[in-house]
């Protein structure tokens, strides 16, 4: 059997069920996974596991999905992991996802039935130009769509149906993990990599057909908390220090021109504030720090360290608190040292019938903190575009793809042990 040859796919058909569960994270929230409901999408997943043969497919307590696609060869051949998450992002509702498919694609703007102000373009979507005749699936304008990682979760679904169905594709122990909270940088902090036995990791989280990511930014996490005084506001003056107006006078403060995500492309870094909260008495503002080279987030955090010192000393009894928290790391100081990795995913993806694409992300998946955690792993396309809004949409023909790229480097593990 060719590969190439497969027709039979239920990609499109698994993506469509998966986005109707909502599975939004909670940065807020202190429990594991964030929220329950990441859960519903995770049991369906291990059902449907466990009915195309895949004996140990379960969900642990804490949110993860692990199953094992058994070897079909008398190789020695090294366990390799396919990992996408089921949370979708805070930042746009994922509650009754209505999923509608745009067929044979020509060009034209795709405006969105529940919510007409929302339009999908070509002119600025350019790569919906390689989707003509093509099937897009998009949301119904008033939700994000969940391809951010619900089709690298359909297409690792439909990869392990094929592989147990056709055992002529010969092939190691393959792993499957499905992991909560990866929109809030979570998604690993509780993935036990030995229960897993993986030697190498893919996850399938990237973007445009064809593309590769070997390296992403490095990320860290500033949280700048703000003591005012608070006091009856007709008995106020002289004595009200507001912590909401230092907060707001912070943020204005920060560059207008550089180092924001406004301002920065390539591997420029930025400081981007992306929640505050609180009261006369006391603001908490969070902020994320990026950047491409690791040793430039210090340098970072000193500039915006340096602004809070200002705008906090210019009300007096004003203080305040910075915290820094790691969160990932670029991947490409670890996939430096496993270049096989990567060159049987680019090989699988030539493969698969389109011409490979190494790049950089500017940002970051599970396999940034899988590749520290000692599973080398780099990020795959999924063929999702736009993620976090409501114009998100991806094709059914670049998820069928996805697919063929799993099976393909599936197979050629096997064939180079």
């Amino acid at each position: 059997m060719e590969i190439n040859d497969i027709k039979d796919f239920q990609v499109a058909e698994n993506f469509r069920r998966y986005v109707q569960i909502d599975t939004q994270s909670d940065v807020n929230s202190t429990t594991v996974p964030s929220t329950e409901k990441q859960k519903n999408l995770s049991r369906v997943l291990v059902e449907e596991l466990l009915a195309i043969g895949i004996e140990d497919a379960h969900l642990d307590e804490l949110g993860y999905v692990y199953a094992t696609i058994p070897s079909n060869t008398d190789k020695k051949v090294p366990v390799i992991c396919f990992c996408s998450h089921v949370d979708t992002s805070p930042d746009s509702s994922g509650t009754d996802v209505k999923p509608i498919i745009h067929r044979n694609y020509q060009g034209q703007d795709l405006v969105l039935p529940d919510d007409n102000k929302i339009v999908i373009r070509l002119s600025e979507h350019p790569d919906l130009k390689d989707q003509i005749g093509n099937d897009v699936i998009t949301a119904s304008g008033k939700t994000l769509l969940g391809a951010d990682d619900k089709a690298g979760v359909a297409e690792i679904m439909d990869a392990a149906r094929i592989l147990m169905q056709n055992p002529e594709i010969k092939h190691g122990d393959i792993k499957i993990l499905f992991t909560p909270d990866e929109e809030i940088g979570r998604g690993v902090d509780h993935a036990d990599l030995k229960k897993l036995g993986a030697d190498y990791g893919y996850t399938m989280d990237g973007e445009r057909a064809g593309t590769l990511e070997d390296e992403t930014f490095s990320a860290d996490g500033v949280r700048i908390k703000i003591d005012g005084i608070s006091i009856h506001p007709g008995y106020a003056k002289n004595k009200m220090v507001n912590a909401l107006k230092i907060a707001a006078d912070l943020i204005d403060s920060l560059p207008k021109d550089r180092l924001s995500p406004e301002t920065t492309s390539g591997k420029e870094g930025f400081v981007h504030p992306v929640h505050i909260t609180g009261s006369v008495e006391e603001a908490t503002i969070d902020f994320i720090i990026r950047d491409h080279d690791t040793k430039k987030l210090a340098d970072h955090e000193a500039e915006l360290e340096a602004i809070a010192k200002e705008v906090v000393a210019k009300y007096a009894g004003a203080s305040f608190t910075f915290t820094v928290n790691e969160q990932y790391r670029n991947m490409k100081e670890v996939l430096d040292q496993h270049p096989r990795v990567v060159d049987i995913a680019m090989m699988g993806i030539e493969r698969a019938g389109m011409k490979a694409e190494k790049r950089s992300i500017r940002g970051g998946t599970d396999g940034s903190r899988l590749s520290f955690m000692g599973l080398p792993c780099p990020n795959i396309f999924a063929g999702g575009h736009a993620f976090h809004g409501k114009q998100e949409w991806v094709s059914v023909q670049d998820m069928q793809k996805a697919v063929l790229t799993i099976l393909h480097i599936a197979a050629l593990w096997e064939e180079v042990a």
